[in-house]
């Protein structure tokens, strides 16, 4: 007897202790870069090329396609990036071409792309009982809509939980669903990975024709916008929200944070807008009454809207009028902070609220009563040009290496930058160069022009002295 009670024994479920994380070898420089402070922006645009070669390796291996065979480079270079910028565009059928390993490999790169690199690391960091410094917490910031470094922590845990239970929740509403018609391991499958793309703002089915044939089903009509809305929204403005929740909940009086107003406000002027644009002009692509026109009408502009790329009808026989507000959809694109691409709701919002101004010679720009400092606004401009340049560019380079129609060229490069995946149908048709080209106007968008050109071109070193020169007058307009 008393042999036995010196025998210890090991719990079945190990208790979860921070020096087993250490213990990682690939943890251990991630997370002492994020503590010393040697994360920046060209870290973050160089990370997500990193991600992409793994995805593009994996991806190239025989055991990813169903058939055995290695995938071109030119493809698993697209696929891996269309996977973790959470576009969704794809040159080959996800469902019937890749293998369960690959699917569960692009599955992760729009998981990592989702959620943000740097919340990921940032996580692991508190997770090991850590502190982020002051850089890493101010990349954090720029990637996830300046969240106040005072609530860091807290953002990130929300971040995790937030994506946790919503994907938990149209992962079960969709499996059960699809139980009706598919196997039960199938269902539910197929439940995890399109509920994680919808709030991923993937766009990534496992069907053939997206959603055509589910065009009138309430369930997915009513589930995936909820994960699209949730996950474009922008995870400040739910951290805002649940705040506020809180705050209501102890009877202390406060407001929304302006970002936390005109993203959503922005947001659903630009939904109803393109719902109304679709209803108008594409009822003969919906069948049924006009309120289940109006349902199919909305699923598709909120799926341009918050970059999801799912859709119910087809794309390429929509009229001209529905596809350039697609288009306009698409280039703005979610809210900071979200899974989402595009300039963002707030930016495409300042720029108008500074060009209202303007005209009505206003000295200040406000924004529901509160003043916009210039350095947000030339940011919101600088933004603006940058995107505006790199749609340019990649239709310049689809007129000279491909034959399709203007439109057509616009809607897919478009889509490319705002991370969306919708296509009129020529994706599977692009050469290799324009492959390529695709490629980094994706991974353009999902980083940010903004990071991008930080990253590339760096910031002024501290200490080097401005120069002020002395004003000059240009004649404009």
């Amino acid at each position: 007897m008393d042999k036995l009670t010196n025998i210890k024994i090991k719990p079945i479920i190990p208790v979860f202790r921070p020096q087993r994380i250490r213990q990682w070898r690939f943890i251990v420089p991630l997370t002492s870069r994020v503590k010393a402070g040697q994360f920046s922006f060209g870290e973050i645009l160089r990370t997500f090329v990193i991600i992409t070669i793994v995805g593009t390796i994996l991806l190239m291996l025989p055991i990813s396609s169903q058939q055995g065979q290695s995938m071109g480079f030119v493809d698993a270079l697209f696929t891996a990036t269309s996977g973790v910028t959470t576009t969704g565009l794809t040159v080959v059928d996800t469902g019937s071409f890749l293998s369960l390993f690959g699917q569960i490999v692009l599955l992760l790169l729009i998981q990592i792309g989702g959620l943000g690199y740097m919340v990921l690391i940032v996580s692991i960091v508190y997770a090991l009982r850590e502190k982020p410094s002051m850089g890493a917490s101010l990349a954090m910031r720029e990637s996830a809509a300046g969240v106040p470094a005072a609530s860091s922590q807290g953002f990130v845990w929300t971040v995790i939980l937030t994506t946790f239970i919503f994907e938990a929740s149209g992962a079960v509403i969709l499996g059960a669903f699809w139980t009706q018609e598919f196997p039960v391991g199938k269902a539910i499958y197929f439940g995890i990975f399109h509920s994680i793309s919808a709030f991923c703002t993937a766009g990534f089915g496992l069907f053939s024709d997206s959603f055509s044939s589910y065009q009138v089903n309430p369930i997915v009509n009513i589930v995936l916008p909820i994960l699209s809305i949730v996950g474009g929204i922008g995870f400040f403005v739910i951290y805002d929200l649940l705040n506020q929740l809180g705050q209501a909940a102890r009877r202390v009086r406060s407001q929304l944070s302006v970002h936390t107003k005109l993203a959503i406000s922005t947001s659903l002027i630009l939904m109803l807008v393109g719902t109304a644009v679709i209803f108008v002009f594409d009822t003969r692509f919906m069948p049924g009454s006009p309120g289940l026109q109006l349902v199919g009408a909305s699923f598709q502009s909120i799926s341009a809207a918050t970059t999801t790329g799912f859709n119910t009808i087809n794309i390429g026989a929509m009229s001209g009028v529905s596809l350039l507000i697609m288009i306009l959809l698409m280039f703005v694109g979610s809210s900071p902070g979200s899974t989402g691409g595009g300039i963002k709701t707030t930016t495409f919002a300042l720029m108008l609220s500074t060009t209202s101004a303007v005209l009505k010679e206003k000295p200040y720009i406000n924004v529901f009563d509160r003043r916009i400092s210039q350095e947000q606004v030339k940011k919101a401009f600088v933004i603006g040009l940058i995107s505006v340049l790199v749609v340019c560019f990649g239709v310049l380079i689809f007129t000279i290496v491909e034959d399709f129609p203007l439109l057509s060229s616009l809607f897919e490069v478009t889509s490319a930058f705002g991370t969306v995946g919708l296509s009129t149908g020529i994706t599977p048709s692009l050469s290799a160069l324009g492959k390529v080209t695709l490629s980094v106007i994706m991974l353009i968008g999902r980083v940010g022009p903004l990071t991008v050109g930080l990253g590339l071109f760096g910031r002024p070193k501290s200490g080097k002295p401005v120069i002020r020169n002395a004003e000059a007058q240009i004649f404009i307009g």
